[in-house]
Parts: structure tokens; C-alpha cells; sequence
């Protein structure tokens, strides 16, 4: 049984249905990272779990016992009314092995005094034995071993928690839950307070949990390193509902399975396409030689496929539901249906993508820049000192180091804002920058959108307008208030200026600060494909580990550079590698087999989520549609694998019959004899293959 499920479970946020008939489980030792955009749900589904949000419909059912621990975004009212300090509030935790220990100081105290009796010391060895089971020789290191691992002093142990900030409120509770170590653990951004050492320990701790872990994170190198499993949570269209589909495997491989998944679904709609229009230039066919009752059964067939693929989309074409819209729909014409076939949309496979790149309009030199012996800071706050720096063309340096160490005040030193207090910087004459900002300050927030472009560049309103179509800004959106804009939409609001300046060099300082996952993956793909040169400040180690070809860290007052990629500089696992073999090791602290890679060859029937029982498909580890997760309780036997034909016609004939029992019921002669007919074909089709 699973620690935890829900059925037919719906919420909705005003007058937008977030999600219904949700159907999900968590296992035990399951770790689940939900994703998805902002505004999705993921928190409203996560209190509804813990018990702290009432659906609008559906239950969720526990184990009994079942001992849960949430963490929220933000833990400001986590202690109310509390003054502990710190450490006292960590104790809280083994209230009763601190029981405990006061009965044996007490009985201590008992023989000190020279109570030597059976009776004193039985119980002491009791007592003594029971302390031991619950961990009473451990628990004040296990304590300190949190508390410094989420970046608290010991100076500042003591600390009443009525004086602390809201985020180290968050990190106090993240400790309080570690040491609690509850059956079910449900993090919402835990890294959103923590340094990079406190996020690395935090990984490391999670690698090593021994009960059930879900997880919402903006962070994909964190999931990448705590989950196995992805929820990924997609909003519907207009006036529907939201859908959860399941992968098995890291971040790196949901990202690659659900390309896999989403290229099948294009793939197949262009395959369904093509059968309709050779079924209607066979139906003109022998409607001109005079066959009108087999045209006829086939013009009503093709009908019906195109209404589906309007109404549905091609995963309708799988499912039953398509025999109730046929039945309701009038029978087209030939050139009725060949506009109606021209006519279809291919489908939505994912978040709209910004489909331009990042272009330099003039190749730099091949050095771009030098630097001698250069001390970085400001007048009276030396930061810190490098050697010999060079960077050339196509390279991308990643910054990293501690906050407050002077990463942005380097890129502002290498822009020329900054003079260097010591040493020098020079910059080929080729070099064109392009800045974009973690705050983007650059952004006047009394403007409108399309003036941000009007403003910089000498176009036309048209022209702005069209460029701004390539970033998702359309309609009435590029007159909106640039103050208006959401973090993920003003960071392609940068992109889309800097797109504009044709620079061969971009400074690019906390770009994914703010964003969700689907903004992030938009800004890596654009950055990927940038031909220019890179300097990247950066706390997001998944987009240093995809761009970064050398490493410079500042760390005790000293830049170092390291040659080479994330994986070169830290030691350990690229997330984008993918020549990994089945049962390898993420690393040694997370025990969890990576998947081979998707094997594009499958064909496998799609879920509709509108049809069917559930609103969550589940994804194996090779992009393909789990069918067994959804029958668990009659799993078929591995089926013997077939070829995509194969696979089509079987679907096909199983249309077929199951209209050809509809048609029986309704006593259509005509239409009973076309379909056996049409059967028949099929069946030998395969018998032949």
C-alpha cells in the first residue's frame, strides 16, 4: 500500500481549475521532485497532501501512522508564539530521550549519594539501555551536524527564534524536520535560504534519506541529485484543468524523455495526417468511378477521424471517446474535408518556446580581453586579487563564489565601470558587450514593453512588434507595463534587447534568478545556441554545467581559474552526460540507477488524460507510456516488441471492430458491410507482416 494517494482529487484557484481527477501515490523510499511553471499549483497540491488545504473535491488517503513533515517557501509564522532559542528548539526533537536522561541523572544522583540497591540499579540499566535504542549517545551531535550543515554558527545557537529573519526561520524548521526524520517529507524550495555549502550538505543529506522525499525546487541540479522520479505539473488550456505526468529518473532524464514522448506525439499526428489524405484521395477516387457506397462508408469514417483530431488531438484517435463525437458529427464533402485536413493544428507539445537565437553581428578577435595582475573592489574594500587573465573567442567563464566575494563588481570591472585598483584590463576594440542584469536594472519599469525596443533601437512599431513575437510577447502584451512583468518575463524582455545589440560577448549575471524551470530551460536553449563568447555569474549549477568551458572562482581573496567544465572543477557527476550505463550510481551518497537512453524505435498508443480515469500519465525511464503503472494490479506480461506498422494497424483494427459493434446495434447494413470488409484487410495485413 502507499504511504500516501489521493483519488479523483480537484482544486481550483478562483475561477481557474488548477487540477481534477488527480489520481497520484507516493511510495515508500520514493523521491518525487514536482516541477513545473509558476502559478501551476505545486503548492496548493503540496499543502493538500499535508493535510493543510482542503480540496475542492477527491480525498487523499494516508497510512495509518503515517508520520509527515512539510516545509513551506517561507516558515515566518512557523513559531509563532514561540521564544526558544535554536538549539533549544532542535531539542524539542528528543523530548523523550531527554526524559529519559533526567530519570538516570536523578538515579545517578540516588547512587552517588551511596543508593546502591537492586532495585536503583536495575531501573538505571534500564533506563540506560532504553537511552541507547533512541539514540540518547547521538543526538547533540546529530544536532550540531544539521546546524552546521545549514550554515549556523555556533555563536548563534542561542539565538531566540523571535529574533531571527524569515529565512532562517525556514533553515531552523528545515532542521527541526532533518532530525525528526519523518516517514514522508515534503520540501517546498528548501534551497531558497541556503548558501551553496548549506545546498551541497543538503543534497548530500537527502542522498542518504531513508524515507519518502517530494520535493518542489527551481533548482535542476538539486533534483537531479535527490529525486528519481519527476511529477511534472502542466497547466490546461483555457478553461480546463491542469495534468501530472509521471517520469522515472533524474531531472537530466525527464528532460530527455519528455523530448522523446513529445517528437512521438508530432510524429504521430503528421502519420495520422498523411493516412486521411490518401483515405480522401482514394474516397475522389471512387466517387469518380462511380463506387458511391464505398466512398460513403469511408467519407463518414474520415469525418470522424478529422473531428477527433480537432476536438481531441491525435491521442483522441486511441481512445474510445471517439466513437460518441463520430456519432455526432454530419458527414463533410470531399473538399469539405480536404480544407478541414489543411486546417488542422499540430499538437501542443509544451510550452511555447522562443525560437530565435542569439546572434553576434561582427566575430571578435581571438583574445577578447587580458588583464595584468589586477586587485578588484572599491576604494577602502579591497575584494580580492587575480593573476593573468585571458579570455578567448567561443569560451564561456563561469564565476562562482561565496555572495559578497565581487563577481558582479569583476563583470563591472571588465565592462570599464569600475576602475581596477590595482593593475590594468584591455579590451580588443572588436569587442562588443552585451549586459544582462540579475535585477535587470537596465529595464525602466515605467515603460511599456514594445518602448523598451522603440526606445534603443531605430525600428518601426511594426518591426518591434515582430521581434517581440519571437519572445512571447504578443496581442496587447507589448503594450503592457514593464513594471507589470513577471520575473521569467522580464528576463525575455533582456534577451529580447540583446538580441538586437548583436554583441559578441555577454555578461550575464544571475540570469535564472526568479525564474521557474520552463524559463530556465528557455533562456539555456537560447544561450546553448549563442555563438559569441560567455561570462556567466551564476548560482544555478545545471546552466553552468550546459555552457561553461573554464571555471574562475573567487575564494579567500584570490581568483583561480580551473580549465574545463562543471564536472572538471567539482569532481563529480555532469548532469549532461548521457553515455551512463543501466545501474550505475549518480554518486555514492544517492543510490539510484540511471536509465539507459530512449529507444526512438517504440510505438507506443498515447494517454489522453481527458479521457481517461486519471489526470496523470505515467512516463518509464525510455520516454515511453507506462501502462503498467496505471494497471499494477494486472500487470501484463513484457509484451514481445512490435513494429511501429504493426502497432498502427492493431490500433486501427481495433477501431474498426469496435465501430462494426456500435454499427451492429444500430442495424446499418451498409455500414456493417464496408467495415467487415475493411477488417478483413487489415487482418491479413498483419497476418503478413
Amino acid at each position: 500500500m502507499p504511504l500516501l494517494s489521493t483519488h479523483n482529487l480537484e482544486h481550483s484557484f478562483g475561477d481557474k481549475d488548477l487540477f481534477e481527477e488527480l489520481n497520484i501515490k507516493i511510495e515508500e523510499k520514493e523521491r518525487i521532485g514536482l516541477i513545473g511553471p509558476n502559478g501551476v499549483g505545486k503548492s496548493s497540491l503540496l499543502q493538500i497532501l499535508a493535510g493543510l488545504l482542503e480540496p475542492d473535491g477527491g480525498v487523499v488517503q494516508q497510512q495509518k501512522e503515517l508520520s509527515l513533515g512539510y516545509l513551506r517557501q517561507e516558515a515566518v509564522a512557523a513559531f509563532s508564539g514561540k521564544e526558544n532559542s535554536i538549539m533549544q528548539e532542535m531539542l524539542s526533537v528528543f523530548s523523550a530521550v531527554l526524559e529519559i536522561e533526567s530519570r538516570m541523572r536523578k538515579l545517578e544522583e540516588l547512587m552517588s549519594a551511596g543508593d546502591m540497591s537492586d532495585d536503583v540499579i536495575n531501573d538505571y540499566s534500564q533506563h540506560q539501555a532504553e537511552y541507547e535504542a533512541a539514540g540518547g549517545f547521538e543526538y547533540r551531535v546529530e544536532i550540531e551536524k544539521v546546524l552546521n550543515g545549514l550554515g549556523f554558527d555556533s555563536a548563534e545557537w542561542e539565538m531566540p527564534l523571535n529574533h531571527l529573519s524569515g529565512g532562517q526561520k525556514t533553515r531552523v524548521l528545515l532542521g527541526r524536520l532533518l532530525l525528526e526524520q519523518p516517514d514522508l517529507l515534503i520540501l517546498d524550495e528548501p534551497t531558497n535560504h541556503l548558501d551553496g555549502e548549506a545546498v551541497a550538505w543538503l543534497e548530500q543529506t537527502l542522498g542518504r534519506w531513508r524515507g519518502s522525499l517530494l520535493i518542489v525546487s527551481h533548482d535542476r541540479y538539486f533534483l537531479d541529485r535527490t529525486v528519481n522520479r519527476i511529477w511534472d505539473m502542466v497547466p490546461g488550456r483555457p478553461e480546463e484543468a491542469g495534468t501530472v505526468t509521471v517520469y522515472k529518473g533524474r531531472y537530466s532524464d525527464y528532460v530527455r524523455q519528455r523530448e522523446t514522448l513529445r517528437q512521438r506525439e508530432r510524429d504521430l499526428f503528421e502519420e495520422h495526417k498523411e493516412r486521411l489524405t490518401k483515405e480522401l484521395e482514394f474516397i475522389r477516387k471512387h466517387i469518380a468511378g462511380g463506387k458511391h457506397d464505398m466512398a460513403k462508408g469511408k467519407l463518414r469514417r474520415l469525418t470522424r477521424d478529422i473531428s477527433i483530431m480537432e476536438e481531441l488531438g491525435v491521442a483522441g484517435l486511441q481512445n474510445k471517446s471517439w466513437l460518441e463525437i463520430g456519432g455526432r458529427v454530419r458527414t463533410l464533402s470531399p473538399n469539405e474535408a480536404a480544407a478541414r485536413l489543411k486546417q488542422l493544428v499540430p499538437p501542443e507539445t509544451g510550452p511555447a518556446k522562443i525560437n530565435v537565437r542569439l546572434k553576434s553581428d561582427e566575430k571578435s578577435s581571438e583574445q577578447l580581453f587580458r588583464t595584468q595582475r589586477m586587485t578588484v573592489g572599491y576604494e577602502g574594500a579591497e575584494l580580492f586579487k587575480t593573476d593573468k587573465i585571458k579570455l578567448y573567442r567561443g569560451e564561456c567563464a563561469a564565476i562562482i563564489g561565496p555572495n559578497g566575494s565581487g563577481k558582479s563588481t569583476l563583470l563591472k570591472t571588465i565592462l570599464g565601470e569600475i576602475v581596477p585598483l590595482r593593475g590594468s584590463i584591455e579590451r580588443d576594440k572588436s569587442v562588443q558587450v552585451g549586459y544582462f542584469a540579475q535585477a535587470h536594472e537596465q529595464l525602466r519599469p515605467e515603460n511599456r514593453v514594445i518602448d523598451e525596443i522603440l526606445s534603443r533601437f531605430p525600428i518601426g512599431e511594426q518591426q518591434a512588434r515582430q521581434h517581440l513575437a519571437q519572445y512571447l510577447f504578443r496581442g496587447h502584451d507589448v503594450f503592457g507595463s514593464v513594471a507589470d512583468l513577471s520575473g521569467g518575463e522580464r528576463g525575455r524582455l533582456a534577451l529580447a534587447i540583446l538580441s538586437l545589440e548583436g554583441a559578441n560577448l555577454l555578461l550575464l549575471d544571475e540570469p535564472t534568478n526568479h525564474l521557474d524551470i520552463p524559463s530556465q530551460e528557455v533562456l539555456q536553449d537560447v544561450l546553448e545556441a549563442y555563438d559569441g563568447t560567455m561570462l556567466l555569474v551564476s548560482h544555478d549549477r545545471y546552466l553552468v554545467s550546459a555552457l561553461a568551458t573554464q571555471i574562475w572562482e573567487i575564494a579567500d581573496g584570490e581568483l583561480t581559474i580551473t580549465e574545463g567544465n562543471w564536472a572538471d572543477y567539482t569532481g563529480n557527476y555532469d548532469p549532461k552526460a548521457q553515455d551512463v550505463e543501466k545501474g550505475e550510481k549518480i554518486d555514492t551518497t544517492l543510490e539510484m540507477p540511471l536509465p539507459e537512453e530512449a529507444d526512438l524505435s517504440w510505438v507506443e498508443d498515447l494517454v489522453d488524460p481527458a479521457d481517461g480515469q486519471s489526470a496523470v500519465i505515467f512516463i518509464d525511464d525510455e520516454g515511453r507510456v507506462d501502462d503498467d503503472e496505471l494497471l499494477e494490479e494486472n500487470p501484463a506480461p513484457t509484451p514481445r516488441k512490435k513494429s511501429p506498422k504493426s502497432v498502427r494497424l492493431e490500433a486501427y483494427l481495433k477501431q474498426l471492430n469496435d465501430e462494426l459493434d456500435m454499427m451492429i446495434q444500430a442495424g446499418d447494413e451498409e455500414e456493417i458491410a464496408w467495415l467487415e470488409d475493411e477488417i478483413a484487410g487489415i487482418e491479413l495485413e498483419l497476418r503478413e507482416l
